[in-house]
């Protein structure tokens, strides 16, 4: 529910959430899930990026990766403002993500344009479970009033949902067009 200020923009109703709450335990934990997200992001781009084709494929995953490297810091930075110590809790969905762009690697021929859509889709998978992760973690944030953090998690938000642009231009402007153009050999 939100609530109308008098310069008619929507603010979430604050609460004064302790830290032995129920939803900021459940906060904690899905900090702690995106942070083992990043740290393995931060292992796998550089494979992502070896098995690309395309030099602007290539680009956008080391690009991505230097940004990652700040996300695991400023998730670190979120934990400290919290008073915690940044802690890591395997997070499932992008587990499972990451082997999958591994299975892509090994089902597809090296040095093709269909290599490169594959490695998008896992990509974007992967970017997509971030952006619902920031956007969640924003919101409650901000409704427990930790503003700092809040701020400090949409600017990773922002970043994500860019990324994602970046890999849908690459995918519409030259890997899927070169791949309708390779032709399939059993």
């Amino acid at each position: 529910m939100a609530i109308q200020t008098n310069a008619g923009s929507q603010t979430t109703p604050r609460s004064s959430v302790m830290p032995d709450s129920k939803l900021h335990q459940f906060f904690m934990q899905q900090l702690q899930d995106v942070y083992w997200a990043e740290k393995k992001l931060v292992k796998t781009l550089p494979k992502l990026s070896d098995a690309a084709t395309s030099p602007r494929l290539k680009q956008a995953f080391n690009d991505h990766l230097e940004q990652t490297i700040n996300h695991v810091t400023r998730l670190e930075n979120i934990f400290r403002l919290l008073g915690e110590e940044p802690k890591a809790l395997k997070c499932p969905a992008m587990a499972g993500i990451v082997d999958e762009g591994a299975d892509i690697i090994d089902e597809t021929d090296d040095g093709s344009a269909q290599r490169d859509v594959g490695l998008i889709f896992a990509a974007q998978k992967a970017e997509h479970y971030e952006i619902a992760t920031y956007g969640g973690l924003v919101t409650l944030a901000r409704t427990m009033g930790h503003d700092d953090a809040a701020e400090l998690l949409d600017q990773t938000l922002a970043e994500e949902k860019v990324t994602d642009s970046l890999l849908t231009r690459i995918a519409e402007e030259d890997a899927n067009v070169k791949a309708c153009n390779e032709k399939y050999e059993e």
